[in-house]
Protein backbone atom coordinates (compact mmCIF):
# COMPACT_ATOMS: atom_id res chain seq x y z
CA UNK A 1 0.00 0.00 0.00
CA UNK A 2 3.03 2.30 0.09
CA UNK A 3 2.79 5.21 2.50
CA UNK A 4 0.18 4.77 5.27
CA UNK A 5 -3.23 6.18 4.45
CA UNK A 6 -3.92 9.13 6.75
CA UNK A 7 -7.41 8.81 8.20
CA UNK A 8 -9.27 11.78 9.64
CA UNK A 9 -12.18 10.95 11.93
CA UNK A 10 -15.04 13.46 12.05
CA UNK A 11 -17.29 12.60 14.98
CA UNK A 12 -15.68 11.24 18.15
CA UNK A 13 -18.72 9.67 19.77
CA UNK A 14 -19.27 6.23 21.22
CA UNK A 15 -18.65 4.24 18.03
CA UNK A 16 -15.33 5.88 17.17
CA UNK A 17 -13.47 3.69 19.67
CA UNK A 18 -14.54 0.55 17.83
CA UNK A 19 -13.05 1.90 14.61
CA UNK A 20 -9.76 2.97 16.18
CA UNK A 21 -9.42 -0.42 17.88
CA UNK A 22 -9.75 -2.14 14.49
CA UNK A 23 -7.31 0.25 12.80
CA UNK A 24 -4.60 -0.70 15.30
CA UNK A 25 -4.50 -4.14 13.69
CA UNK A 26 -4.80 -3.14 10.04
CA UNK A 27 -1.69 -2.57 7.93
CA UNK A 28 -1.28 0.68 6.03
CA UNK A 29 -3.78 2.78 7.98
CA UNK A 30 -3.08 5.49 10.55
CA UNK A 31 -5.50 7.71 12.46
CA UNK A 32 -3.90 11.07 11.74
CA UNK A 33 -6.50 13.59 12.91
CA UNK A 34 -9.84 13.81 14.71
CA UNK A 35 -12.54 16.47 14.93
CA UNK A 36 -15.79 16.90 16.85
CA UNK A 37 -18.15 19.71 17.82
CA UNK A 38 -17.35 18.72 21.40
CA UNK A 39 -13.69 19.64 21.81
CA UNK A 40 -13.36 17.52 24.94
CA UNK A 41 -14.35 14.40 23.01
CA UNK A 42 -11.93 15.26 20.22
CA UNK A 43 -9.08 15.83 22.66
CA UNK A 44 -9.84 12.57 24.45
CA UNK A 45 -9.76 10.53 21.23
CA UNK A 46 -6.61 12.34 20.10
CA UNK A 47 -4.88 11.45 23.35
CA UNK A 48 -5.99 7.82 23.04
CA UNK A 49 -4.83 7.38 19.44
CA UNK A 50 -1.89 9.76 19.17
CA UNK A 51 -3.78 11.73 16.51
CA UNK A 52 -4.12 15.48 16.21
CA UNK A 53 -7.32 17.27 17.24
CA UNK A 54 -8.25 19.68 14.41
CA UNK A 55 -11.13 21.61 12.95
CA UNK A 56 -13.09 19.77 10.28
CA UNK A 57 -11.65 21.96 7.54
CA UNK A 58 -8.06 21.46 8.62
CA UNK A 59 -8.64 17.72 9.02
CA UNK A 60 -9.96 17.41 5.47
CA UNK A 61 -6.93 19.26 4.14
CA UNK A 62 -4.48 17.12 6.12
CA UNK A 63 -5.86 13.62 5.56
CA UNK A 64 -6.23 11.19 2.66
CA UNK A 65 -9.51 9.65 3.78
CA UNK A 66 -12.30 11.14 5.88
CA UNK A 67 -14.10 8.74 8.22
CA UNK A 68 -17.53 10.29 8.76
CA UNK A 69 -18.88 9.17 12.16
CA UNK A 70 -21.24 12.09 12.71
CA UNK A 71 -24.96 11.73 13.43
CA UNK A 72 -27.08 10.90 10.34
CA UNK A 73 -28.28 14.49 9.92
CA UNK A 74 -24.66 15.62 9.35
CA UNK A 75 -23.54 12.77 7.05
CA UNK A 76 -24.23 14.64 3.83
CA UNK A 77 -22.61 17.94 4.82
CA UNK A 78 -19.37 16.29 5.94
CA UNK A 79 -19.23 13.94 2.95
CA UNK A 80 -19.76 16.75 0.44
CA UNK A 81 -17.04 18.90 2.04
CA UNK A 82 -14.56 16.04 1.90
CA UNK A 83 -15.46 15.00 -1.66
CA UNK A 84 -15.20 18.61 -2.84
CA UNK A 85 -11.60 18.54 -1.59
CA UNK A 86 -10.93 15.35 -3.57
CA UNK A 87 -10.73 13.10 -0.51
CA UNK A 88 -12.03 9.55 -0.22
CA UNK A 89 -14.89 9.14 2.26
CA UNK A 90 -16.13 6.27 4.36
CA UNK A 91 -19.16 6.91 6.54
CA UNK A 92 -21.35 5.37 9.16
CA UNK A 93 -24.78 4.25 8.05
CA UNK A 94 -27.07 5.42 6.63
CA UNK A 95 -25.30 6.98 3.66
CA UNK A 96 -27.38 10.15 4.14
CA UNK A 97 -30.45 11.25 6.06
CA UNK A 98 -32.57 11.04 2.90
CA UNK A 99 -32.35 9.31 -0.47
CA UNK A 100 -32.30 12.71 -2.20
CA UNK A 101 -29.21 13.68 -0.21
CA UNK A 102 -27.62 10.29 -0.96
CA UNK A 103 -28.01 10.91 -4.70
CA UNK A 104 -26.34 14.30 -4.24
CA UNK A 105 -23.40 12.65 -2.49
CA UNK A 106 -23.05 9.99 -5.20
CA UNK A 107 -23.13 12.67 -7.90
CA UNK A 108 -20.21 14.47 -6.20
CA UNK A 109 -17.59 11.70 -6.28
CA UNK A 110 -15.45 13.11 -9.10
CA UNK A 111 -13.23 10.04 -9.04
CA UNK A 112 -13.01 9.73 -5.26
CA UNK A 113 -13.94 6.51 -3.46
CA UNK A 114 -17.02 6.35 -1.28
CA UNK A 115 -17.75 3.60 1.21
CA UNK A 116 -20.38 3.19 3.88
CA UNK A 117 -21.13 0.97 6.85
CA UNK A 118 -22.18 -1.60 7.68
CA UNK A 119 -19.07 -3.67 7.00
CA UNK A 120 -20.15 -6.45 9.35
CA UNK A 121 -21.08 -8.49 6.26
CA UNK A 122 -17.36 -8.78 5.47
CA UNK A 123 -16.63 -10.90 8.55
CA UNK A 124 -16.41 -14.68 8.77
CA UNK A 125 -19.96 -15.19 10.07
CA UNK A 126 -21.82 -13.64 7.18
CA UNK A 127 -19.31 -14.55 4.47
CA UNK A 128 -19.37 -18.20 5.54
CA UNK A 129 -23.16 -18.18 5.20
CA UNK A 130 -22.87 -16.59 1.78
CA UNK A 131 -20.26 -19.11 0.67
CA UNK A 132 -22.52 -22.05 1.47
CA UNK A 133 -25.55 -20.33 -0.03
CA UNK A 134 -23.67 -19.65 -3.28
CA UNK A 135 -22.44 -23.26 -3.32
CA UNK A 136 -26.06 -24.42 -3.48
CA UNK A 137 -26.24 -26.02 -0.04
CA UNK A 138 -29.94 -25.13 0.44
CA UNK A 139 -30.84 -25.08 -3.24
CA UNK A 140 -32.51 -22.08 -4.82
CA UNK A 141 -33.31 -19.42 -2.18
CA UNK A 142 -37.04 -18.70 -2.11
CA UNK A 143 -37.42 -16.56 1.00
CA UNK A 144 -35.68 -14.99 3.96
CA UNK A 145 -36.78 -13.64 7.33
CA UNK A 146 -34.93 -10.89 9.20
CA UNK A 147 -35.92 -9.98 12.76
CA UNK A 148 -34.64 -7.35 15.21
CA UNK A 149 -36.72 -6.61 18.32
CA UNK A 150 -35.33 -4.67 21.28
CA UNK A 151 -36.51 -2.17 23.88
CA UNK A 152 -34.60 0.61 22.10
CA UNK A 153 -31.22 2.21 22.81
CA UNK A 154 -32.20 4.59 25.63
CA UNK A 155 -31.53 2.10 28.49
CA UNK A 156 -27.81 2.04 27.62
CA UNK A 157 -27.05 4.99 25.31
CA UNK A 158 -26.36 8.29 27.15
CA UNK A 159 -27.51 10.46 24.21
CA UNK A 160 -30.19 8.50 22.30
CA UNK A 161 -32.14 11.51 21.01
CA UNK A 162 -31.22 11.03 17.34
CA UNK A 163 -32.62 7.48 17.33
CA UNK A 164 -36.11 8.97 17.67
CA UNK A 165 -35.83 11.77 15.13
CA UNK A 166 -36.62 11.53 11.40
CA UNK A 167 -33.72 9.63 9.88
CA UNK A 168 -33.61 7.39 12.95
CA UNK A 169 -35.96 4.72 14.23
CA UNK A 170 -35.30 0.98 14.18
CA UNK A 171 -35.36 0.68 10.39
CA UNK A 172 -32.93 3.47 9.53
CA UNK A 173 -30.75 2.69 12.57
CA UNK A 174 -30.57 -1.13 12.58
CA UNK A 175 -32.18 -1.83 9.22
CA UNK A 176 -28.97 -1.11 7.26
CA UNK A 177 -27.34 -4.18 8.84
CA UNK A 178 -30.22 -6.43 7.90
CA UNK A 179 -31.09 -4.98 4.48
CA UNK A 180 -27.41 -4.92 3.48
CA UNK A 181 -27.17 -8.57 4.49
CA UNK A 182 -30.29 -9.49 2.53
CA UNK A 183 -29.13 -7.65 -0.59
CA UNK A 184 -25.68 -9.23 -0.38
CA UNK A 185 -27.23 -12.68 0.03
CA UNK A 186 -30.14 -12.46 -2.40
CA UNK A 187 -29.36 -9.53 -4.69
CA UNK A 188 -30.99 -6.13 -5.19
CA UNK A 189 -34.61 -5.36 -4.27
CA UNK A 190 -37.19 -4.22 -6.83
CA UNK A 191 -40.20 -3.45 -4.61
CA UNK A 192 -41.27 -3.15 -0.98
CA UNK A 193 -44.52 -3.15 0.94
CA UNK A 194 -44.69 -2.29 4.62
CA UNK A 195 -46.48 -1.05 7.71
CA UNK A 196 -45.25 0.89 10.75
CA UNK A 197 -46.35 2.20 14.14
CA UNK A 198 -45.14 3.73 17.39
CA UNK A 199 -46.29 2.84 20.91
CA UNK A 200 -44.96 5.81 22.86
CA UNK A 201 -44.63 9.54 22.31
CA UNK A 202 -41.56 9.87 24.53
CA UNK A 203 -38.70 7.77 25.93
CA UNK A 204 -36.69 8.03 29.17
CA UNK A 205 -32.87 7.97 29.14
CA UNK A 206 -31.63 5.21 31.43
CA UNK A 207 -27.89 5.88 31.75
CA UNK A 208 -25.25 8.60 31.78
CA UNK A 209 -25.42 12.22 32.98
CA UNK A 210 -28.91 12.73 31.50
CA UNK A 211 -30.51 9.72 33.20
CA UNK A 212 -34.23 10.28 33.73
CA UNK A 213 -34.52 12.85 30.93
CA UNK A 214 -37.59 12.43 28.73
CA UNK A 215 -37.06 12.74 24.98
CA UNK A 216 -39.75 13.02 22.26
CA UNK A 217 -40.39 10.26 19.73
CA UNK A 218 -41.03 11.74 16.28
CA UNK A 219 -40.53 8.67 14.09
CA UNK A 220 -42.15 5.23 13.97
CA UNK A 221 -40.55 2.64 16.23
CA UNK A 222 -41.93 -0.61 14.76
CA UNK A 223 -41.56 -1.33 11.03
CA UNK A 224 -42.41 -4.51 9.18
CA UNK A 225 -42.69 -5.45 5.51
CA UNK A 226 -41.86 -7.67 2.57
CA UNK A 227 -39.08 -7.04 0.07
CA UNK A 228 -39.19 -8.54 -3.42
CA UNK A 229 -35.71 -9.23 -4.81
CA UNK A 230 -34.90 -9.17 -8.53
CA UNK A 231 -34.10 -12.87 -8.17
CA UNK A 232 -37.71 -13.55 -7.19
CA UNK A 233 -36.90 -14.28 -3.53
CA UNK A 234 -39.05 -12.62 -0.86
CA UNK A 235 -37.65 -11.23 2.39
CA UNK A 236 -39.83 -10.55 5.43
CA UNK A 237 -38.42 -7.81 7.67
CA UNK A 238 -39.32 -6.88 11.27
CA UNK A 239 -37.43 -3.98 12.90
CA UNK A 240 -38.69 -2.81 16.30
CA UNK A 241 -37.82 -0.74 19.37
CA UNK A 242 -41.22 -1.64 20.83
CA UNK A 243 -40.53 -5.06 22.33
CA UNK A 244 -38.06 -6.54 24.76
CA UNK A 245 -36.36 -9.43 22.97
CA UNK A 246 -36.96 -12.24 20.51
CA UNK A 247 -35.86 -15.84 20.10
CA UNK A 248 -36.26 -15.67 16.34
CA UNK A 249 -33.04 -16.01 14.33
CA UNK A 250 -31.60 -12.70 13.18
CA UNK A 251 -31.72 -13.93 9.60
CA UNK A 252 -32.81 -17.24 8.13
CA UNK A 253 -32.85 -18.15 4.44
CA UNK A 254 -35.12 -20.85 3.05
CA UNK A 255 -34.42 -22.85 -0.10
CA UNK A 256 -35.90 -25.94 -1.69
CA UNK A 257 -33.16 -28.14 -0.17
CA UNK A 258 -32.89 -26.64 3.29
CA UNK A 259 -32.77 -23.64 5.63
CA UNK A 260 -29.72 -21.58 6.57
CA UNK A 261 -29.44 -19.54 9.78
CA UNK A 262 -27.15 -16.52 9.34
CA UNK A 263 -25.39 -14.92 12.34
CA UNK A 264 -26.28 -11.52 13.77
CA UNK A 265 -25.54 -8.98 10.97
CA UNK A 266 -24.44 -6.50 13.66
CA UNK A 267 -21.48 -8.79 14.41
CA UNK A 268 -18.52 -9.98 12.36
CA UNK A 269 -18.51 -13.62 13.45
CA UNK A 270 -20.98 -16.19 14.73
CA UNK A 271 -22.17 -19.70 13.95
CA UNK A 272 -23.83 -20.61 10.68
CA UNK A 273 -26.38 -23.44 10.90
CA UNK A 274 -28.08 -25.50 8.21
CA UNK A 275 -31.12 -27.76 8.31
CA UNK A 276 -31.33 -29.85 5.16
CA UNK A 277 -34.60 -31.50 4.21
CA UNK A 278 -35.07 -34.66 6.26
CA UNK A 279 -32.05 -33.99 8.49
CA UNK A 280 -31.30 -31.98 11.66
CA UNK A 281 -29.59 -28.69 12.47
CA UNK A 282 -25.81 -28.76 12.08
CA UNK A 283 -23.08 -26.08 12.26
CA UNK A 284 -21.00 -25.23 9.21
CA UNK A 285 -17.24 -24.64 9.19
CA UNK A 286 -15.80 -21.16 8.68
CA UNK A 287 -14.95 -20.89 4.98
CA UNK A 288 -14.83 -17.18 4.06
CA UNK A 289 -14.45 -13.61 5.30
CA UNK A 290 -11.97 -11.41 7.13
CA UNK A 291 -10.92 -13.16 10.34
CA UNK A 292 -10.96 -11.26 13.65
CA UNK A 293 -12.38 -8.17 11.97
CA UNK A 294 -14.26 -5.25 13.46
CA UNK A 295 -15.82 -1.93 12.51
CA UNK A 296 -13.48 -0.28 10.06
CA UNK A 297 -12.59 -3.35 8.00
CA UNK A 298 -14.70 -1.75 5.27
CA UNK A 299 -12.21 1.13 5.13
CA UNK A 300 -9.37 -1.32 4.53
CA UNK A 301 -11.45 -3.18 1.95
CA UNK A 302 -12.32 0.06 0.16
CA UNK A 303 -8.65 0.95 -0.15
CA UNK A 304 -7.33 -2.49 -1.14
CA UNK A 305 -10.08 -4.41 -2.97
CA UNK A 306 -10.49 -4.10 -6.76
CA UNK A 307 -14.16 -3.33 -6.18
CA UNK A 308 -15.09 -2.03 -2.71
CA UNK A 309 -17.70 -4.25 -1.11
CA UNK A 310 -19.13 -1.80 1.46
CA UNK A 311 -19.70 0.70 -1.33
CA UNK A 312 -21.68 3.89 -1.70
CA UNK A 313 -23.68 2.25 -4.48
CA UNK A 314 -24.80 -0.53 -2.14
CA UNK A 315 -25.54 1.92 0.69
CA UNK A 316 -27.67 4.10 -1.60
CA UNK A 317 -29.70 1.08 -2.71
CA UNK A 318 -30.19 -0.01 0.91
CA UNK A 319 -31.41 3.49 1.81
CA UNK A 320 -33.75 3.41 -1.20
CA UNK A 321 -35.17 0.08 -0.02
CA UNK A 322 -35.76 1.43 3.48
CA UNK A 323 -37.37 4.66 2.27
CA UNK A 324 -39.58 2.66 -0.08
CA UNK A 325 -40.67 0.48 2.84
CA UNK A 326 -41.49 3.54 4.97
CA UNK A 327 -43.30 5.19 2.07
CA UNK A 328 -45.37 2.04 1.59
CA UNK A 329 -46.30 2.15 5.28
CA UNK A 330 -47.91 5.55 4.57
CA UNK A 331 -49.51 4.80 1.18
CA UNK A 332 -50.58 1.24 1.96
CA UNK A 333 -49.36 0.20 -1.49
CA UNK A 334 -46.36 -1.65 -2.86
CA UNK A 335 -43.60 0.81 -3.74
CA UNK A 336 -41.06 0.33 -6.52
CA UNK A 337 -37.38 0.56 -5.57
CA UNK A 338 -35.91 2.62 -8.39
CA UNK A 339 -32.21 2.13 -7.70
CA UNK A 340 -30.21 -1.06 -8.02
CA UNK A 341 -26.68 -2.25 -7.32
CA UNK A 342 -24.28 -5.03 -8.10
CA UNK A 343 -24.09 -7.85 -5.61
CA UNK A 344 -20.80 -7.31 -3.74
CA UNK A 345 -17.94 -9.72 -4.41
CA UNK A 346 -17.45 -12.51 -1.86
CA UNK A 347 -14.55 -12.25 0.60
CA UNK A 348 -12.09 -15.17 0.57
CA UNK A 349 -11.03 -16.43 3.99
CA UNK A 350 -8.10 -14.29 5.13
CA UNK A 351 -6.33 -12.94 8.19
CA UNK A 352 -4.85 -9.45 8.41
CA UNK A 353 -2.96 -9.54 11.70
Amino acid sequence: MGEPVKIGIVGCGKISGQYTETFRNLPGLVVYAVADLDQNRAQALAAETGARAMTVGDLIDACDLVLNLTVPAAHTEVALRALAAGKDVYGEKPLAATLEEAHTVMASLNGAKLGCAPDTVLGTGFQTARHHLDAGLIGRPAAAMATMITAGPEPWHPDPDFYYLPGGGPLLDMGPYYVTALVTLLGPVVSAIGASSRTRQERVIGSGPRVGTRIPVTTDTHVTGVLTHASGALSTLIMSFDGSATRAPNIEVHGDLGTLIVPDPNRFDGDVLVHRVGQTWEPLPVTAGYRDSGRGIGVYDMITAPRPRASGELALHVLDVMESLLRSAVTGQSEAVKSTCDRPDPVPLQSLA
